[in-house]
């Protein structure tokens, strides 16, 4: 499992962020202090305060295509 945070700003930017994630053949959760949302639904990511940073957790280890397909969302 990889964890990395994220920062989503608008609601373009959630659905390019969905699409991308729907893509993985793994789950992949976004957590925002103590809601685990996946990450492969948009109404639940909507339902997080957005304006802060989110962690994503990335259930597999080989996840650096998908990495690189968000790499604009990660923040450190």
């Amino acid at each position: 499992m990889k964890t990395v945070n994220i920062e989503i700003n608008t609601i373009d930017d959630v659905k390019k962020f969905v699409s991308t994630v729907t893509k993985c053949d793994y789950d992949v959760d976004v957590v925002s202090g103590r809601y685990a949302i996946d990450a492969k639904s948009i109404m639940g990511i909507f339902s997080l305060d957005l304006s802060k940073p989110l962690e994503l957790r990335i259930h597999s280890d080989e996840c650096d295509e998908f990495l690189a397909a968000i790499d604009k969302y990660i923040v450190n």
